[in-house]
């Protein structure tokens, strides 16, 4: 905190000494602070006269070192004293001329500050900022007397909304917002790449094992084999790196992973795919592989008979629902889930954050569960 107090001491000094020096000019009738009942519009000011202070003495060191920056602090104090001269000389309540100096005085300031900002935001600002401007000259200047024009001030209190700092920092936190935004976007979608390369490549080299028995056998199976196989390596490495793919082409993958387990076994085993839906919806791919790959692994690879694997893949108006469920040996249960749930947890979250349902259930020695994904998103 010391540290924290000793680094930004400037800051601390200007707020300190803004408010006697405010206090010390209205005594002597230089300005004239807001009424009592105006305290948020006292804090304003002393912040924007804290910062106007505090920034060059933060800053100090930098100025020394650059001569046409300390040039333009200087030109900017230089304005910032015409405006006060010119404010007292003419005194004019909410004098044009003053509030019009003062504008660009602010606009300065930033641009000091952050140069590409204001280069950024220029059309912005004058957008905002021009309309604003003329239509206080019209009501100063043509609206009618001055009673007249503080009426409209008192039930309208636009001339807050003049000094250009407040608008200047709302765009600048906009921007920061954004910035953050996008680096998140970058980073999940980062993240995401390296989750999809995590896709378990052990049914690929259990398969090609199983291939190349097939081949030395001359089974005719070898064939259909290399085929499912090639479609499902091309879906993998082609398609899963899409955002998005058809139903259709997410079930034919699905078939295929059946398929080629088929072949590895010797006994029985029971595996029916429902899928009333309609093929043409659009779905992250690879979702619903590594709840197969669990079913298999954890539930027909651990039974030496009667294993079975029932999925159930449709859709109502809003949601798309796989249901998969499978036979397992109780006394073969894994302490570790390993990566593949995890990761098809991560995955949803961001894909589909706030827009999806993973429920498991476990009833004696059978696994249930149940993905809901929205289907607009």
């Amino acid at each position: 905190m010391i540290q924290f107090l000793k680094k930004y001491k400037a800051f601390l000094f200007g707020f300190i000494i803004i408010v006697p020096i405010f206090y010390l000019l209205d005594a002597v009738g230089f300005i004239i602070l807001p009424e009592e009942r105006r305290p948020f519009e006292f804090i304003a000011y002393a912040i924007f006269w804290g910062l106007a202070i505090a920034l060059p003495i933060h800053n100090y060191h930098y100025l020394k070192n650059k001569k046409k920056t300390l040039t333009n602090v200087l030109s900017l104090v230089v304005l910032l004293f015409i405006i006060i001269m010119v404010d007292s000389i003419m005194n004019l309540p909410d004098n044009p001329i003053t509030l019009t100096l003062l504008m660009g005085f602010w606009i300065g300031f930033v641009y000091l500050l952050a140069p590409s900002f204001i280069k950024k935001y220029w059309k912005l600002i004058v957008l905002i900022y021009g309309p604003l401007l003329l239509y206080f000259i019209y009501l100063r200047l043509f609206s009618g007397d001055l009673e007249a024009y503080l009426k409209i001030k008192e039930e309208f209190p636009f001339f807050a909304f003049l000094l250009p700092i407040p608008a200047l920092f709302l765009i600048w936190i906009f921007e920061q917002w954004k910035w953050v935004q996008n680096l998140k976007a970058e980073k999940s979608k980062t993240e995401l790449s390296l989750l999809r390369t995590q896709i378990n490549p052990h049914f690929f080299f259990n398969t090609l094992n199983n291939l190349y028995a097939l081949t030395v056998k001359n089974s005719k199976q070898a064939p259909e084999v290399i085929l499912k196989l090639s479609d499902m390596m091309r879906y993998t490495i082609y398609e899963g790196e899409k955002e998005t793919v058809k139903l259709g082409d997410e079930i034919e993958y699905l078939n295929n992973y059946i398929e080629l387990h088929k072949i590895r076994y010797k006994k029985t085993v029971e595996i029916t795919f429902k899928h009333d839906i309609d093929t043409g919806l659009s779905i992250a791919p690879l979702l619903y592989i590594i709840l197969l790959e669990n079913a298999f692994k954890h539930g027909i690879e651990t039974l030496t008979e009667n294993a079975f694997i029932h999925i159930d893949l449709y859709e109502d108006s809003d949601f798309i629902y796989f249901k998969i469920e499978n036979n397992f040996d109780p006394k073969e249960v894994s302490e570790n889930p390993g990566i593949g749930l995890s990761n098809l947890k991560r995955r949803l979250s961001l894909i589909y954050p706030k827009q999806h349902e993973i429920i498991m259930v476990q009833e004696n020695n059978i696994y249930k569960v149940t993905l809901k994904i929205a289907k607009h998103v």
